[in-house]
């Protein structure tokens, strides 16, 4: 990303990844959009403790209304791990933070996607995690809205187990061509994976560097 980018990272829950994204980039503005006020007001302290407030934003808003606050067509990446359960998929008994955050309650895929889509810039990049089995939806809706799915990673538990987590990165009015990237394992024999502690050891000699 550069120094000049802007991003929003839509369901934030309680803000971590726009915290982090504020740690390993050089965007100027990160939003943190996140419809729970419970988990927003945790986002916001976070910032605050971490002296992030000129550099990351937190909106308690329903993604829906971001029109009203971010402009079209002026964001450079978008982030999102929306709710992964289909609305009408599961009866739902009780409506609470743990339920909005995994079913589709307040917001939809179709609602993500297409608001993502208003907000970026041409050749915007859409970075998303889902679930595999709601990628015909997932790809499907992306074409509608104009976001090219570019490539996508699936995620493995462990060797010998079916893939349980999704990678997609897509771009705003991008051309057609999809790269599929080589799985990533999570476990083997019990033990993080070598590509994991190669991610995990990168991270902490960034942060010694820092210090």
């Amino acid at each position: 990303m550069k120094r000049c980018d802007t991003v929003v990272d839509l369901c934030t829950g309680t803000g971590i990844v726009a915290i982090l994204l504020s740690g390993k980039t050089n965007a100027k503005k990160i939003f943190g959009v996140e419809i729970q006020k419970e988990s927003a007001e945790m986002a916001m302290r976070s910032v605050e403790m971490n002296s992030l407030q000129d550099k990351v934003q937190i909106l308690n808003e329903d993604l829906k209304n971001l029109k009203n606050i971010i402009g079209a067509g002026t964001v450079d990446t978008i982030t999102v791990n929306p709710p992964y359960m289909k609305a009408g998929s599961a009866i739902i008994n009780d409506v609470n933070s743990l339920t909005i955050a995994r079913h589709e309650v307040c917001c939809t895929l179709e609602d993500v996607i297409k608001e993502s889509s208003r907000m970026l810039k041409v050749n915007g990049e859409f970075f998303m995690v889902h679930k595999p089995e709601r990628l015909v939806d997932i790809f499907c809706t992306m074409r509608k809205y104009k976001i090219e799915p570019k490539r996508i990673r699936f995620v493995h538990p462990s060797f010998g187990k079916p893939a349980n987590i999704v990678l997609i990165e897509g771009s705003r009015d991008g051309r057609e061509f999809l790269k599929f990237e080589k799985p990533l394992y999570v476990y083997e024999n019990g033990e993080y994976t070598d590509e994991i502690y190669e991610i995990y050891e990168k991270e902490i000699e960034k942060k010694v560097d820092e210090n």
